[in-house]
């Protein structure tokens, strides 16, 4: 049974990774080139040789944005079905569809909006490249933090709800979440490399577009591996799926 949820949360990465190609390719390769062109630039104005180009601008664009969003998506897709495997049922009386979308909300919550709001995605020309191993270590630690503060958020609301009732015992589990979260994000060190002279529009419009990147793979998992999974279960059960 894992298994097959598997290839349906691989296949849901499939066409998840489809969508963020193509969503990447369209709003975040312009942003890409607008950064590097900045830093080439710069470079040049300071003197500095440029450096050679080991794989050209059209294949980084192209077949090497596609390659890396498809692996990544669909192992992600395949790390889903796992986590929708472990959860639904057990914890929950939710449907198929139901138990995909709030795995997926959870994830986008604890995986990218709250990583992100003290290491946002950074383009090209932005960052010390000898402060990338400290940059990476800290952000990796955030997601880490962030995904076992909500893991330990879930079991305090379900002893909480036995006392409190389900929705008071959640409100009080998702602030505590919050309050930590908070002071996780006040102690970590900020990190502030961006050039004085950078645009700012170019900025914030690629820390938009990473975001809506994740957005729409998040989305597109709850949604498309719900679907899948809750017509493997109906059928596993002799039941019509039920749409809702």
């Amino acid at each position: 049974m894992v298994g097959k949820l598997l290839l349906r949360g691989m296949l849901a990465g499939l066409i998840a990774g489809i969508l963020v190609f193509a969503f990447a390719h369209i709003f975040g390769e312009p942003l890409v080139d607008a950064a590097i062109a900045f830093e080439e630039a710069s470079a040049q104005a300071a003197g500095d040789a440029a450096e050679p180009e080991i794989v050209s601008r059209a294949t980084q664009a192209g077949l090497g944005l596609f390659t890396g969003v498809m692996g990544y998506s669909i192992a992600v897709g395949g790390l889903f079905s796992l986590a929708f495997a472990f959860v639904h049922g057990r914890f929950s009386s939710l449907s198929a569809r139901g138990t995909s979308a709030v795995i997926a909300i959870a994830a986008f919550v604890a995986v990218v909006l709250v990583p992100g709001i003290k290491y946002p995605a950074n383009p090209p020309a932005v960052g010390n490249p000898d402060t990338i191993g400290v940059r990476t270590e800290l952000f990796f630690l955030m997601i880490v933090v962030s995904l076992a503060s909500l893991v330990a958020a879930i079991a305090l609301s379900r002893r909480l709800s036995e006392r409190f009732g389900l929705w008071n015992g959640a409100i009080i589990a998702g602030i505590a979440y919050l309050v930590f979260i908070g002071f996780v994000l006040y102690l970590l060190p900020p990190i502030n490399e961006v050039p004085e002279n950078f645009s700012a529009m170019v900025l914030w419009r690629f820390r938009t577009t990473s975001l809506g990147m994740h957005a729409i793979l998040w989305a597109a998992l709850g949604l498309v591996f719900g679907a899948l999974a809750e017509r493997r279960l109906a059928a596993k059960s002799g039941l019509r799926p039920a749409f809702r």
